[in-house]
Protein backbone atom coordinates (compact mmCIF):
# COMPACT_ATOMS: atom_id res chain seq x y z
CA UNK A 1 0.00 0.00 0.00
CA UNK A 2 0.99 3.33 -0.90
CA UNK A 3 1.51 6.06 1.83
CA UNK A 4 2.95 9.32 2.25
CA UNK A 5 4.31 11.42 4.51
CA UNK A 6 5.53 14.98 5.24
CA UNK A 7 8.20 16.21 7.19
CA UNK A 8 7.13 19.52 8.52
CA UNK A 9 10.25 20.07 10.56
CA UNK A 10 12.29 20.18 6.86
CA UNK A 11 9.62 21.70 4.93
CA UNK A 12 10.66 25.66 3.88
CA UNK A 13 8.03 26.54 2.32
CA UNK A 14 9.13 26.88 -0.88
CA UNK A 15 6.91 25.78 -2.71
CA UNK A 16 8.36 23.93 -5.03
CA UNK A 17 6.25 20.58 -4.28
CA UNK A 18 3.02 22.75 -5.56
CA UNK A 19 5.01 23.81 -8.29
CA UNK A 20 5.71 20.35 -9.68
CA UNK A 21 1.82 19.57 -9.31
CA UNK A 22 1.01 22.48 -11.12
CA UNK A 23 3.54 21.40 -14.02
CA UNK A 24 2.47 17.45 -13.97
CA UNK A 25 -1.10 18.36 -14.18
CA UNK A 26 -2.05 21.68 -15.73
CA UNK A 27 -2.93 20.95 -19.37
CA UNK A 28 -2.06 17.47 -19.21
CA UNK A 29 -5.25 14.82 -19.54
CA UNK A 30 -4.59 11.59 -17.81
CA UNK A 31 -7.27 10.25 -18.14
CA UNK A 32 -8.95 7.92 -16.55
CA UNK A 33 -6.78 9.44 -13.28
CA UNK A 34 -7.12 12.58 -14.16
CA UNK A 35 -8.26 15.59 -16.42
CA UNK A 36 -5.92 18.99 -16.43
CA UNK A 37 -6.17 20.97 -13.49
CA UNK A 38 -7.08 24.72 -13.99
CA UNK A 39 -4.23 26.92 -13.89
CA UNK A 40 -5.54 29.13 -10.70
CA UNK A 41 -8.21 28.15 -8.03
CA UNK A 42 -7.20 24.57 -7.59
CA UNK A 43 -3.89 23.33 -6.20
CA UNK A 44 -4.26 19.62 -5.79
CA UNK A 45 -1.30 20.07 -3.03
CA UNK A 46 -1.61 23.32 -0.97
CA UNK A 47 0.64 25.14 1.21
CA UNK A 48 -0.70 26.12 4.49
CA UNK A 49 1.08 28.75 5.88
CA UNK A 50 0.55 29.38 10.00
CA UNK A 51 2.49 32.70 11.51
CA UNK A 52 2.33 31.98 14.73
CA UNK A 53 2.52 33.76 18.26
CA UNK A 54 2.91 37.17 18.50
CA UNK A 55 6.33 39.80 17.49
CA UNK A 56 9.45 39.08 18.22
CA UNK A 57 8.29 35.49 19.08
CA UNK A 58 7.30 34.48 15.99
CA UNK A 59 7.10 30.81 14.29
CA UNK A 60 6.69 30.47 10.64
CA UNK A 61 5.08 26.91 9.88
CA UNK A 62 4.24 25.20 6.25
CA UNK A 63 1.90 22.35 5.93
CA UNK A 64 1.68 20.71 2.32
CA UNK A 65 -2.15 19.20 2.08
CA UNK A 66 -3.19 17.08 -0.43
CA UNK A 67 -5.61 14.51 -0.34
CA UNK A 68 -5.66 12.26 2.37
CA UNK A 69 -6.16 8.97 0.79
CA UNK A 70 -8.42 7.71 3.41
CA UNK A 71 -8.83 4.28 4.26
CA UNK A 72 -12.88 3.85 4.14
CA UNK A 73 -13.10 7.33 2.68
CA UNK A 74 -16.27 9.45 2.79
CA UNK A 75 -16.16 11.46 -0.19
CA UNK A 76 -16.18 7.37 -2.18
CA UNK A 77 -19.57 6.24 0.21
CA UNK A 78 -20.87 9.75 -0.79
CA UNK A 79 -20.69 9.09 -4.38
CA UNK A 80 -24.31 8.21 -5.85
CA UNK A 81 -22.42 6.52 -9.08
CA UNK A 82 -21.08 3.22 -9.59
CA UNK A 83 -16.97 3.26 -9.98
CA UNK A 84 -16.80 7.28 -10.33
CA UNK A 85 -14.72 7.24 -7.17
CA UNK A 86 -13.01 4.37 -5.68
CA UNK A 87 -10.07 3.33 -4.07
CA UNK A 88 -7.17 1.35 -6.07
CA UNK A 89 -5.75 -1.29 -4.70
CA UNK A 90 -2.17 0.44 -3.91
CA UNK A 91 -4.64 2.49 -1.82
CA UNK A 92 -5.05 5.46 -3.89
CA UNK A 93 -8.21 7.11 -4.30
CA UNK A 94 -9.30 8.13 -7.43
CA UNK A 95 -11.73 10.34 -9.18
CA UNK A 96 -12.83 8.83 -12.59
CA UNK A 97 -13.28 12.26 -15.14
CA UNK A 98 -14.90 9.99 -17.15
CA UNK A 99 -17.79 8.91 -15.07
CA UNK A 100 -17.82 11.50 -12.77
CA UNK A 101 -21.01 13.81 -12.71
CA UNK A 102 -20.46 16.80 -11.14
CA UNK A 103 -22.89 16.06 -8.36
CA UNK A 104 -20.13 17.46 -5.42
CA UNK A 105 -21.57 15.50 -3.22
CA UNK A 106 -18.06 14.22 -2.74
CA UNK A 107 -16.77 17.99 -1.72
CA UNK A 108 -18.98 18.41 1.08
CA UNK A 109 -18.18 14.77 2.21
CA UNK A 110 -14.52 15.76 2.58
CA UNK A 111 -13.68 17.23 6.17
CA UNK A 112 -10.32 17.83 4.55
CA UNK A 113 -11.42 20.38 1.87
CA UNK A 114 -9.18 18.93 -0.44
CA UNK A 115 -11.58 17.97 -3.18
CA UNK A 116 -12.45 20.87 -6.18
CA UNK A 117 -15.01 21.51 -8.44
CA UNK A 118 -14.18 22.17 -12.04
CA UNK A 119 -17.14 24.14 -13.61
CA UNK A 120 -15.59 23.63 -17.29
CA UNK A 121 -15.22 20.20 -17.10
CA UNK A 122 -18.72 19.68 -14.50
CA UNK A 123 -16.61 17.37 -12.29
CA UNK A 124 -14.75 17.07 -9.27
CA UNK A 125 -11.02 16.89 -9.08
CA UNK A 126 -8.01 16.53 -6.49
CA UNK A 127 -5.03 14.62 -6.07
CA UNK A 128 -4.75 11.43 -7.63
CA UNK A 129 -1.37 10.06 -6.09
CA UNK A 130 0.59 10.71 -9.67
CA UNK A 131 -1.35 7.48 -10.36
CA UNK A 132 -0.58 7.68 -14.15
CA UNK A 133 3.19 8.32 -13.17
CA UNK A 134 2.91 5.08 -11.18
CA UNK A 135 1.53 2.98 -14.05
CA UNK A 136 4.42 4.04 -16.46
CA UNK A 137 6.93 2.72 -13.77
CA UNK A 138 7.70 5.52 -11.47
CA UNK A 139 8.26 5.15 -7.93
CA UNK A 140 7.64 8.38 -6.81
CA UNK A 141 4.75 11.27 -6.99
CA UNK A 142 5.90 15.01 -8.63
CA UNK A 143 5.43 16.16 -5.49
CA UNK A 144 7.98 14.32 -3.87
CA UNK A 145 10.42 14.28 -6.56
CA UNK A 146 10.71 18.08 -6.41
CA UNK A 147 10.98 18.69 -3.23
CA UNK A 148 14.41 19.89 -2.60
CA UNK A 149 14.87 19.35 1.10
CA UNK A 150 13.50 15.70 1.22
CA UNK A 151 10.84 16.92 3.32
CA UNK A 152 7.94 14.49 1.04
CA UNK A 153 8.53 10.72 1.68
CA UNK A 154 6.34 8.52 -1.13
CA UNK A 155 6.45 4.67 -1.54
CA UNK A 156 5.34 1.38 -0.17
CA UNK A 157 4.32 1.46 3.66
CA UNK A 158 6.66 -1.46 4.26
CA UNK A 159 9.65 0.58 3.16
CA UNK A 160 9.05 4.16 4.65
CA UNK A 161 7.33 2.19 7.99
CA UNK A 162 10.32 4.12 10.09
CA UNK A 163 9.09 7.60 9.22
CA UNK A 164 5.22 6.19 9.06
CA UNK A 165 6.15 5.40 13.32
CA UNK A 166 7.14 8.79 14.10
CA UNK A 167 4.39 10.51 12.47
CA UNK A 168 0.51 11.41 12.98
CA UNK A 169 -2.50 12.11 11.06
CA UNK A 170 -4.07 15.74 10.27
CA UNK A 171 -6.71 16.60 12.47
CA UNK A 172 -7.44 13.26 13.92
CA UNK A 173 -10.59 14.17 15.32
CA UNK A 174 -11.87 13.37 12.36
CA UNK A 175 -11.50 9.94 13.04
CA UNK A 176 -9.89 8.84 9.96
CA UNK A 177 -7.39 6.37 8.67
CA UNK A 178 -5.25 8.15 5.96
CA UNK A 179 -2.35 7.50 3.85
CA UNK A 180 -0.78 11.15 4.58
CA UNK A 181 1.02 11.53 7.88
CA UNK A 182 2.86 14.18 9.45
CA UNK A 183 6.38 14.84 11.29
CA UNK A 184 6.52 17.78 13.04
CA UNK A 185 3.38 18.89 13.61
CA UNK A 186 3.39 22.58 15.15
CA UNK A 187 2.19 22.17 18.96
CA UNK A 188 1.47 24.90 21.19
CA UNK A 189 4.33 27.38 22.51
CA UNK A 190 4.83 30.24 25.18
CA UNK A 191 8.01 32.28 24.50
CA UNK A 192 9.21 35.30 26.13
CA UNK A 193 12.07 37.97 27.06
CA UNK A 194 12.96 38.12 30.39
CA UNK A 195 14.83 41.72 31.82
CA UNK A 196 15.44 43.61 35.11
CA UNK A 197 13.64 46.76 34.60
CA UNK A 198 16.18 48.26 37.51
CA UNK A 199 19.01 46.85 35.73
CA UNK A 200 17.57 47.72 31.79
CA UNK A 201 19.10 44.82 30.90
CA UNK A 202 18.11 41.00 30.23
CA UNK A 203 18.38 38.36 32.80
CA UNK A 204 20.33 35.03 31.35
CA UNK A 205 19.73 31.85 33.44
CA UNK A 206 16.36 32.59 34.61
CA UNK A 207 14.47 29.46 35.27
CA UNK A 208 10.96 29.08 33.76
CA UNK A 209 8.68 26.27 34.82
CA UNK A 210 5.41 25.73 32.91
CA UNK A 211 2.36 23.81 34.15
CA UNK A 212 -0.82 23.12 33.55
CA UNK A 213 -3.15 21.52 31.52
CA UNK A 214 -0.88 22.14 28.38
CA UNK A 215 1.52 20.56 29.84
CA UNK A 216 4.80 20.64 32.34
CA UNK A 217 7.96 22.30 30.64
CA UNK A 218 10.63 23.76 32.24
CA UNK A 219 13.99 25.98 30.54
CA UNK A 220 16.23 28.84 31.33
CA UNK A 221 16.33 32.00 29.52
CA UNK A 222 19.69 32.56 26.99
CA UNK A 223 21.52 34.94 26.37
CA UNK A 224 19.53 37.06 24.96
CA UNK A 225 17.12 36.66 27.93
CA UNK A 226 14.68 34.37 25.78
CA UNK A 227 12.78 31.60 26.69
CA UNK A 228 10.78 28.92 24.76
CA UNK A 229 8.81 26.64 26.06
CA UNK A 230 7.30 24.24 23.04
CA UNK A 231 5.60 21.25 22.33
CA UNK A 232 2.52 22.12 24.53
CA UNK A 233 -1.26 20.76 24.14
CA UNK A 234 -3.99 23.18 23.85
CA UNK A 235 -4.71 24.37 27.52
CA UNK A 236 -4.32 26.49 30.23
CA UNK A 237 -1.10 26.97 31.97
CA UNK A 238 0.91 28.45 35.12
CA UNK A 239 4.24 30.30 34.10
CA UNK A 240 6.39 30.99 36.74
CA UNK A 241 10.19 32.74 36.30
CA UNK A 242 12.50 33.06 39.00
CA UNK A 243 16.29 34.63 38.91
CA UNK A 244 18.22 35.80 42.60
CA UNK A 245 15.32 35.67 44.49
CA UNK A 246 12.75 37.68 42.15
CA UNK A 247 9.55 35.49 40.90
CA UNK A 248 7.00 36.49 38.32
CA UNK A 249 3.88 34.49 37.33
CA UNK A 250 1.71 34.92 34.40
CA UNK A 251 -0.85 32.70 33.79
CA UNK A 252 -2.81 31.90 30.21
CA UNK A 253 -4.72 29.97 27.71
CA UNK A 254 -2.46 28.26 24.17
CA UNK A 255 -5.99 26.33 23.57
CA UNK A 256 -6.57 29.02 20.31
CA UNK A 257 -3.01 29.99 19.55
CA UNK A 258 0.78 30.03 20.57
CA UNK A 259 1.39 32.93 22.83
CA UNK A 260 5.03 35.38 22.75
CA UNK A 261 4.65 37.03 25.83
CA UNK A 262 7.30 39.88 24.97
CA UNK A 263 9.14 41.69 27.33
CA UNK A 264 9.15 40.72 30.98
CA UNK A 265 9.85 42.38 33.47
CA UNK A 266 11.27 40.95 36.34
CA UNK A 267 11.23 43.20 39.36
Amino acid sequence: MKAFVFNIDTCSGCYCCQIGCKDEHCGNDWSPFSKPQPDYGQFWLKIHEYERGNIPHVKKTYIPVICMHCKDAPCITSCPIEGALYQRPDGLVIIDPIKCTGCQNCIDACPYGVIYYNKNLNIAQKCAGCAHLLEKGWETTRCADNCAHDAISFGEESDISSLINKAEVWHPEYNLITRVSYIGLPKRFVAGTVYDPSTKEVVIGANCTLSGTAGDKSTTTDEFGDFWLDGLANGTFTLTINSNGKTKIITGDVSEKDIGLGDIALS
